[in-house]
């Protein structure tokens, strides 16, 4: 998962959505952690769309 920090307005509805609690929102930005598995409750749950999948290049 990627965020654009120049849209991210730190308000955590993300945050709140995730259902592995594999984000934290930290100061300056979203910290995805390890067990995120991109299930992408978090792109639906930002409001400005901030938050995107970054594809793998396999």
């Amino acid at each position: 998962m990627d965020v654009d920090r120049t849209m991210c307005m730190h308000c955590g509805a993300c945050v709140g959505t995730c259902p592995q609690n594999a984000m934290f929102l930290h100061e300056t930005r979203i910290e995805f952690l390890k067990n995120c598995n991109e299930c992408g409750i978090c792109i639906r749950a930002c409001p400005v769309g901030a938050i995107d999948k970054v594809l793998s290049e396999n």
